[in-house]
């Protein structure tokens, strides 16, 4: 087995055909028969405080060079600390979105204090503390005092990939929304409850995926910790997560229609809406799953599969002519929104034809 030694300027990777001022050109050579080496600019090895028998971590990347990197630059880079000044004024809301943003930055630990060395407002703090526990995935309340208020998030990379995540938030959304279905069939208010408050799960999964995309683009070594294979992918999972997060809203829309209605809807109209609604959610799931198998023609299925939604939603609106002219406003609602998850399911479809569009290439 040969072993292949190259070289780069503190991470930025050496290529023969280009040539600035951090690079420069060294021979292969071989020794003892198999092993390929190549030798290390000394002013790089001083820099590093490298030294005979240091370890170095090489990595190849996308477009096949290989990156050697010593070893505190061959750990993953993480933000640490950030502190967010607030006055008595802030209102809880603001405050949320203030570590909302901070935390999708990428800092593990969030200090909220006061700018003058008051004290935080009990309202703010326990606004904080729920909006923590309820949305953001991994992270704890450290310290909870008047004047400081941290969070940390304990969470790293491997614990929870992006595609987990992403699979977890499929799988509450396709539950919200066999539910959502279910409490309209029966006019089942405390379902429809239910449905309404699982809402946040998916988006604190949202919220999550969110912060490690990001963090990926800032730093394009952790890809493949996030679970993901390639730079290009962030760009593909940040659309189809705001999608997936857009289908749990639509879930939503229905559980919230159902508790408006008052009466039990016809069987024409139930069995016509339950055609439409497996074509739906059948789309839904199966785009996700040719996301998580990287498969062209299944992608290319969904979009076939759902082209169809349009003729079952004529179907159903047929079968309207005699409900109460109360309540049709809120089943054209609901209507509508599962036609949406459909329309949703195709849009990601089409972003895993563009991200497997390489599989058909011969």
């Amino acid at each position: 087995m040969c072993t292949h030694h190259f070289e780069s300027m503190r991470g930025l990777e050496l290529t023969h055909s280009q040539h600035s001022q951090n690079e420069e050109t060294r021979k292969l050579q071989i020794t003892g028969g198999s092993t390929y080496v190549i030798s290390l600019p000394k002013k790089w090895v001083t820099q590093n405080g490298l030294e005979k028998g240091s370890s170095l971590l090489i990595r190849q990347e996308e477009n096949g060079a290989l990156a050697v990197l010593p070893p505190e630059i061959g750990k993953t880079e993480k933000n640490e600390e950030a502190v967010i000044k607030v006055s008595p004024e802030d209102s809880s809301e603001a405050l949320i979105r203030k570590t909302v943003s901070v935390y999708l930055l990428g800092y593990n630990i969030i200090h909220i204090r006061t700018k003058d060395q008051k004290e935080v407002s009990s309202t703010q703090r326990n606004a904080i503390k729920t909006f923590a526990r309820n949305m953001l995935v991994g992270t704890e309340i450290v310290t909870d005092t008047s004047k400081d208020l941290t969070l940390q998030v304990l969470l790293s990379y491997p614990e929870l990939s992006v595609p987990s995540a992403l699979r977890r938030m499929t799988i509450i959304t396709a539950s919200m929304h066999k539910d959502a279905i279910a409490a309209l069939k029966n006019i089942d208010y405390q379902l429809a409850s239910d449905v309404r408050a699982t809402d946040y799960e998916v988006n604190r999964f949202h919220l999550y995926i969110i912060r490690q995309l990001k963090m990926a683009i800032q730093n394009p070594r952790i890809i493949t910790e996030i679970g993901l294979q390639k730079p290009n992918d962030c760009l593909g999972y940040r659309l189809i997560t705001k999608m997936v997060e857009r289908t749990a809203d639509h879930a939503t829309n229905i559980a919230k229609n159902v508790l408006l209605l008052k009466n039990k809807l016809s069987n024409d109209f139930l069995s016509a809406l339950q055609e439409m609604n497996e074509v739906a959610l059948f789309t839904f799931e199966t785009a996700i799953e040719s996301l998580f198998k990287r498969d062209f023609g299944l992608a290319e299925s969904v979009i076939a599969k759902a082209n169809k939604i349009s003729n079952l939603e004529k179907k159903v609106l047929t079968t309207l002519k005699e409900t109460d002219i109360a309540e049709i406003a809120n089943i054209r609602l609901v209507i509508e929104s599962v036609r949406r998850i459909a329309e949703y399911a195709m849009d990601i479809a089409e972003i895993v034809l563009n991200m497997t569009a390489e599989s058909i290439i011969g």
